[in-house]
């Protein structure tokens, strides 16, 4: 179910969900969390159904933010009081034709396990954001940020960043990864992780779980194999150096989409190597053991999403690698 809401205001929206919850028998409360996004009209769709698929595991009110801001008042005049699109003073002398905000609503099956509310605030709304959302959140539930593409050079001080128990950036995808990730890093906050951190999590568990059999004979050498300028394998390296202490190789794989290998010489010559040959299959080879082939599909956007919405506490090994490990592989 999708309604439409067109010059409307924060109240309407909200009586509008309290509707629906009526027919359908159920209560706001059982939502977990409140997921904002903020993106654009050409991530929009592809951000909904990532989260929709995530809110089957966590159920949540997801608020899509999606600025106009190519909307302007004729004139250019400031807007006039009470036509910020929220319920201040003097919002109930105006027209609904004089609202800065169009709003949609998705319930049912257009809005996996919970509701999506898409916000288009225009002219002067676009500036306050933080109190566009606060009266749609889920009362007494979490707050979580997701910036699909390019995230602000500071999410913790952004109007949406700055209400959030959880900010998630996807540095990967967005127009400039290596600019991103600097700039993330310098602003980096306790709350924050990017998802190119999190592609990293299945090859993070089978590589320490390598290491830490025995023979425990030291790690001499270590190389990755990945396609060129690829951030998940950056990060992948700078983890290895902080937790090694040691370089690590980089060897280009024009072939690969994603990391394709990980090998770890130990001192009496032998190499402990993971490898995903395919995409959806990876070979552990320890010395003196037969390989073992294992599933580990590249992982997709819903399941870095459903991961990070599960963590809410600061992931303190992110935090080591990009103020630690980063610098030591551009040194």
């Amino acid at each position: 179910m999708i309604i439409d809401l067109p010059n409307t205001r924060t109240r309407e929206i909200s009586a509008k969900i309290d509707e629906l919850h009526e027919e359908r028998g159920e209560s706001a409360t059982g939502r977990v969390l409140t997921l904002l996004i903020r993106t654009d009209d050409a991530e929009l769709e592809n951000s909904l159904e990532v989260a929709n698929a995530a809110s089957r595991e966590h159920p949540c009110r997801v608020i899509a933010i999606v600025p106009n801001t190519h909307a302007t008042i004729a004139s250019g005049a400031v807007p006039a009081e009470g036509e910020d699109g929220t319920d201040g003073e003097g919002s109930s002398a105006k027209t609904a034709n004089e609202s800065n905000l169009d709003a949609q609503v998705r319930f049912g099956a257009d809005a996996g396990a919970g509701e999506v509310i898409v916000l288009r605030p225009r002219n002067g709304l676009v500036d306050h954001l933080d109190t566009l959302v606060i009266p749609l959140l889920v009362p007494d539930a979490p707050v979580v940020a997701w910036w699909p593409t390019n995230p602000p050079s500071n999410p913790s001080k952004d109007l949406l960043g700055a209400m959030a128990s959880s900010r998630i950036t996807d540095a990967m995808r967005s127009s400039n990864p290596e600019a991103t990730i600097e700039r993330l890093r310098r602003n980096w906050s306790a709350q924050d992780v990017d998802l190119s951190w999190t592609r990293l999590t299945v090859w993070r568990a089978m590589l320490a779980s390598m290491v830490d059999q025995p023979p425990h004979i030291p790690i001499v050498r270590a190389r990755v194999t990945a396609p060129s300028d690829f951030l998940p394998a950056d990060l992948l390296r700078a983890w290895l150096r902080l937790k090694l202490n040691m370089p690590v190789d980089f060897e280009v794989d024009e072939n690969a989409a994603a990391v394709t290998g990980v090998y770890l010489t130990r001192q009496d010559g032998g190499v402990l190597s993971l490898e995903r040959p395919h995409e959806d299959q990876s070979i552990i080879s320890v010395p003196g053991q037969t390989p073992q082939p294992i599933s580990v599909p590249v992982r997709t956007l819903e399941d870095c999403l459903t991961e990070e919405l599960r963590r809410m506490d600061p992931d303190e090994v992110y935090a080591d690698v990009i103020n630690k490990g980063w610098d030591l592989i551009w040194h």
